[in-house]
């Protein structure tokens, strides 16, 4: 039996199931569901099914109608879309809170709200870090401990978001623990808004941390160089494994004694360039040096 379309984050999935839920009683084709929405194309919603194309406004309207969405689940297929489409995070922040007012109105659980409030704030990173290295602390103990100015009551809060989503467990004896040891945002779109601004706020915390710190408590290097999209993508693969090797090494490690962020960062400086071959640059001789890359 098809599932409410507000269980869903994906409209192209619900799509899909819905016809696939059609067919499975009765003789009907993706040409016969796209003429019911309206569309020329017979193969059109196959193809939004597919992540081969994607709906616009008329479209998910046509598309909803004609799966016989009403009321709110009308209104949630609407911003699923508007989700996929919009053009910045604070376009998507909105539609996301939109979809959580719907599921929490008719008592679901959006997946990915936990994570979702988990990323929004940086605290909630550093208390379940810390939190489970000192051993019987109270928040006051735990906020003193952040380098970043935070207070008792905003720590307690955060324990407490820990505790209920299951991100931290508690024992008897008051000490706290991870319930996983690595917590990744997996492939949920929704988590992408508030990772963002996470990583904005790190970045910030960084410059703090430049300008506070003495170079024996902190670690700074760039590099400034010339890429082709197969190098950069390299690059990217690279960095990648390189997250991973510090993650073993670190979580080899039974004892906490600091807790520390590390952002990688690797981001553009110039548009991409126009490559103009001249005569002259054909037949160049091989003596005059290229600097690939400059290191700060």
């Amino acid at each position: 039996m098809l599932k409410s379309v507000i269980e869903y984050q994906d409209y192209h999935q619900y799509i899909l199931d819905y016809y696939t839920e059609r067919k499975r009683c009765s003789a009907f084709t993706w040409r016969e569901f796209a003429k019911i929405a309206g569309f020329a194309s017979g193969s059109y919603l196959k193809l939004v099914s597919d992540h081969k194309t994607r709906l616009v406004q008329e479209g998910a309207r046509k598309t909803a109608i004609a799966m016989g969405l009403l009321g709110y689940e009308y209104d949630y297929f609407m911003l699923l879309v508007q989700y996929e489409n919009a053009k910045n995070d604070q376009q998507k922040k909105k539609c996301f809170e939109a979809m959580q007012e719907i599921t929490s109105a008719h008592k679901i659980k959006l997946l990915g709200s936990e994570s979702y409030a988990y990323y929004e704030s940086w605290l909630h990173s550093v208390v379940r870090e810390l939190a489970p290295n000192m051993p019987g602390a109270k928040p006051l103990e735990i906020a003193k401990a952040i380098r970043i100015p935070v207070t008792a009551a905003e720590v307690s809060d955060s324990l407490n978001f820990l505790l209920k989503n299951n991100f931290l467990t508690v024992d008897e004896n008051g000490n706290y623990h991870q319930s996983d040891k690595l917590i990744s945002t997996g492939r949920l779109d929704f988590v992408s808004i508030p990772v963002h601004s996470l990583i904005r706020q790190m970045g910030e915390f960084a410059l703090q941390a430049f300008d506070d710190l003495p170079i024996s408590e902190r670690f700074f290097s760039g590099l400034t160089m010339g890429v082709t999209e197969k190098s950069y993508n390299k690059v990217i693969e690279e960095l990648k494994e390189c997250r991973r090797k510090i993650f073993t090494a670190v979580s080899a490690e039974d004892e906490t004694e600091k807790v520390c962020r590390l952002n990688i960062q690797l981001f553009p400086l110039t548009k991409n360039i126009n490559k103009r071959t001249s005569e002259n640059s054909k037949h160049a001789d091989g003596n005059a040096e290229t600097t690939k890359g400059n290191e700060v």
